[in-house]
């Protein structure tokens, strides 16, 4: 299995180039055995790349920017869920490779396994702590009545700073948001700029031909 990473190797956005760096650097650091195919200089590498991502992974306008990656014919992703990826330690099962000898990652059909092992003991678990449980409930609830008082006075300042911090987060999610809609259309309009001066290119070659 070789994995495929489409790049534009002519792209004037510096945003785009520093992912294709990082998507590039760490395959080579990680030793995977991966292909470069530019999309800026083969037509063909183009159609193939926007004809197989998913239509649910493009953009509003329909035309998925560089780099996107893939397993041979098999949708990985773009930058964002590689990033993703690359933060949970979870590479290899984005790219659809199992894990080398030593690696901190854990299979996908192990973790799974794992999960259902665990889930068993957590109901095992659950039961043994219920029984016990129960005999504390009566006792506990005495004590909880005599907090519920101290806390009710404490409701008010606290319900002040969890609005603060909510309006502080949604002040910083817009501002997020907006870079990231600033950012799309400097990559969509650069990478417009680049199919015209291809386009032009192509036209001068015919004439010339002609």
């Amino acid at each position: 299995m070789v994995i495929k990473v489409f790049l534009a190797s002519a792209s004037g956005s510096t945003a785009i180039k520093k992912k294709q760096q990082d998507v590039v650097g760490f395959l080579e650091a990680l030793k995977v055995d991966y292909t470069q195919l530019d999309i800026a200089c083969n037509e063909d590498n183009r159609m193939w790349m926007r004809e197989n991502v998913p239509e649910e992974k493009k953009p509003p306008n329909g035309i998925p920017l560089p780099p996107q990656i893939f397993n041979e014919e098999d949708y990985c992703g773009d930058y964002e869920t590689f990033f993703d990826a690359k933060e949970d330690n979870l590479v290899y099962s984005f790219l659809g490779l199992p894990p080398p000898p030593g690696s901190k990652e854990v299979p996908v059909v192990e973790r799974n396994g794992n999960a259902h092992g665990e889930e068993e003991q957590v109901a095992d678990g659950e039961e043994e702590r219920g029984e016990g449980n129960e005999e504390e409930v009566a006792d506990g609830e005495t004590a909880e009545d005599e907090v519920a008082q101290g806390d009710g006075e404490e409701d008010t300042d606290g319900i002040t700073e969890e609005t603060a911090q909510a309006e502080d987060a949604e002040g910083e999610e817009e501002e997020e948001e907006q870079e990231e809609e600033d950012l799309q259309s400097e990559e969509e309009e650069e990478l417009r700029q680049l199919e015209e001066e291809e386009e032009a290119e192509a036209q001068e070659e015919e004439e010339e031909a002609e």
